[in-house]
Formats: C-alpha cells, structure tokens, sequence
C-alpha cells in the first residue's frame, strides 16, 4: 500500500455524513467515471448493473473477479478521486474466494468495496464481510467495507417484519466488519429514519425519482447517497431515444444536448 492509497481511503472514509451526504453517481466504465468526476464527483463508485450490461451479461452476478478488477484498475488509472468497487456477493464460491477478490480489487487502486447478500443467508454475508475485512488488514488499507441488504430491494420476509429484520441483519454485518450499511429499495421517509436511528454506522440509501433529495435524506441521517444503476439506465435511454429518431423521423434532434465533441475528448487528452 502507498501513502496515496491510504490517503484516498482514509479521505474516502471522511465523506461519510449525515450532515453533508456523500453522493454517488455510478460509473460502469472508464469514460463514464471520468464524466461523473469532471462534473464534481467527490468520489467514484461503480455499479454492477452498468459493468454487467457494458459487457454483455444480466445484472446478477454474472460477471467475472477478472472483468471487474480490470475496470476497477482502468478507471483508478484516470481519476483523482477515491474509487470504490460495487463486487456484489464477493465473486468467489466461498468466503476465502472474497477475501482473494477483495485483496486483487485492492492491490488495483480501490479503497471501497459493496458486498451483497441477495438472496444468501445472513450468515453467509457475515462470513463473506470478515474475509474481507481481513484481507483489507493484510493489505494495510483502511477499505470502506459497505455491506448491502436486499430485504427492501427483493421483498424478502414478512413485510411486517422487514423492518426488524433490516435492523438484525445491519447489526450481525457491522459485527462482521462492515463500516457503512446500504439499504436500497428504501423511499419512505419514516422508514429511512428509522433505519437510520437503529444503525450504528453510515447508511447508504439508493436514490431514485420517487426518493427524497439529497439534502432531505441527509436530515433523516443517511450519509450516502447512491444513485446505482440509475445513470447507466439513463445513457441506455438516451441511445435509444437517438436510434428511435434516427430510424423513425430520419431525424437527430435528439443529439443536440450531447456533451461537445472537444469537451469530451479533453477528459482523456492528458496522460495520467
């Protein structure tokens, strides 16, 4: 681990706040990285929904360690900003194969990692978040160790219980080893805020069209926004539309918006 390294990490660590929440735009490849950050980003986190679609696959778990590691390593090589990789459940059979995973995303310039439960038992993910936060340890790098609860996202258990069930779950990853919690699928503000009152470290909460902004989720104690697969779904959006116009009307109004040719370009001009 460099001075550099453990520098972006602990700054990493430091944008956690429910008083000013960090923000996340999600990348799925280099030059979307490089985008997000010239617009402002403090941070670059990936999104797997992206990464999986960008070469090919479904979202769910459908990608390669190799795949993932390879970006991770691409997009550290051209911004300035902490990077922090969305692994879903770890990209390894068991919880050695995530500790292998997290150690190569480390050794690429990451100093962030999300880890998923899905549909696993919680008692995997717990097994899965220790691996990693010793791997995290022998490499010497203080990783942000998010760990994701799908409870909300998948509808899993008794509504009626969702809540507390959350909560349990949050609190057996924190002992794992987990630093921040995220909880997507979440938009009502009561629930958020009790999500937040009974977890003891950063909550990351999946924005969306119908979510509170920013600001608002930052009073309801969320330290970290996400905006997951949000953006890529948008830019698909947007080469649709321009197919759509291209091959209906014969026309390409929809291209005026687009970001300048040399305003694009110049994101890469400068060797790094």
């Amino acid at each position: 681990m460099t001075t550099a390294h453990r520098d972006r990490a602990l700054l990493f660590r430091s944008l956690h706040s429910s008083a000013s929440p960090l923000a996340l735009a999600n990348a799925w490849d280099v030059a979307s990285a490089r985008v997000i950050e010239a617009a402002g980003a403090p941070a670059i986190a990936t999104t797997s929904s992206g990464i999986s679609w960008a070469h090919g696959h479904p979202d769910g778990e459908n990608l390669s360690a190799d795949q993932v590691v390879e970006l991770i390593a691409r997009i550290v090589t051209v911004v300035d900003v902490p990077v922090t990789a969305d692994i879903e459940g770890g990209y390894g059979q068991d919880a050695a194969g995530v500790a292998e995973t997290v150690t190569r995303v480390l050794e690429a310039g990451a100093v962030g990692v999300n880890i998923e439960d899905g549909t696993r038992p919680p008692a995997e993910l717990r097994a899965r978040l220790t691996a990693a936060r010793a791997a995290a340890e022998r490499a010497g790098v203080p990783l942000f160790l998010n760990a994701r609860t799908d409870t909300y996202l998948f509808g899993l258990g008794d509504p009626a219980t969702r809540l507390k069930d959350t909560l349990e779950r949050a609190r057996g990853y924190v002992d794992a080893g987990a630093e921040g919690i995220f909880v997507p699928g979440v938009t009502d503000p009561a629930t958020i805020a009790e999500l937040s009152a009974g977890i003891s470290v950063p909550l990351n909460i999946m924005a969306g069209p119908e979510a509170p902004d920013v600001a608002e989720l930052g009073a309801l104690g969320v330290a970290r926004v996400s905006l997951g697969a949000g953006v890529a779904q948008s830019a698909y959006t947007a080469a649709r539309h321009a197919a759509q116009q291209l091959y209906g009307t014969g026309s390409y109004h929809t291209l005026a918006d687009a970001i300048p040719f040399p305003e694009i370009n110049g994101l890469f001009s400068t060797p790094r």
